[in-house]
This record gives C-alpha cells, structure tokens and sequence, in this order.
C-alpha cells in the first residue's frame, strides 16, 4: 500500500511541476516576445533587466522540473516569485496570482521531497 502511495504522491508531483514549468516557461517567453510586458518592465524600472530575469526564469523553471535539482529550483522560484510579489505590492498592483504560484511551487517542493517535512516533526 506504501509503494502505491508513492507512485500517487510522484505522479502528482510531477503533474503540478509540469504545470508550474509550463506557466514560468510561457511567462519567460513573454518577456521575451510581448511589448506590452517591456512597458511593465520599464514602468517599474527594470527595463534593461528583463531578458537576463527571463533567462532565469527559464533555467530556475528547468531545475525545478528536473528530479534531482528540484529543491535547487524550488529555492531560485521562490526567490524570482517573491520578487514579483515585491515589485506588484511596490507598485500598488495585484499580487495575488503570484502568491498562488508560490504557494504551489513549495507544496509541490514538499510532495516531492517528503524529507523536508521530516525536519518539522
């Protein structure tokens, strides 16, 4: 029953971090491709940064799908997400989508790494 058990908990880590992957994958190709997001981008003053923040994205997304880096991109998402939380709340925007995501990048950090949860008994 414990081997079924975790074949579910990997399959549903894979799924959320394939959706996660997917969604930050597609927001990097954004900053990448839309004009619309280069006037965010220069509204809030990071203008000249927005390919070297997609670029990390796109590598941070990566690491977080792979097995063995996972926890190394759970760490660097939940960095680049508390930075668009920061940069919304600066400038009095919504930030609550990006807080969704965040909260979904660490349930799905400890679905997949169930030894994180055992520092906490």
């Amino acid at each position: 029953m414990e081997n079924q058990m975790s074949k579910t908990r990997k399959l549903i880590g894979w799924v959320i971090a394939g959706l996660i992957t997917a969604l930050l994958l597609f927001s990097a190709m954004g900053k990448f491709m839309m004009p619309e997001m280069a006037e965010s981008f220069t509204k809030w003053g990071l203008g000249d940064w927005r390919t070297i923040i997609a670029i990390g994205e796109i590598i941070s997304a990566l690491l977080f799908l792979l097995p063995k880096t996972n926890i190394f991109g759970s760490f660097l998402l939940s960095a680049h997400i508390g930075g668009a939380i920061v940069v919304h709340m600066s400038n009095g925007e919504p930030f609550m989508f990006q807080s969704i995501v965040l909260i979904l990048i660490w349930v799905t950090a400890f679905v997949r790494n169930p030894e994180l949860l055992s520092k906490f008994k």
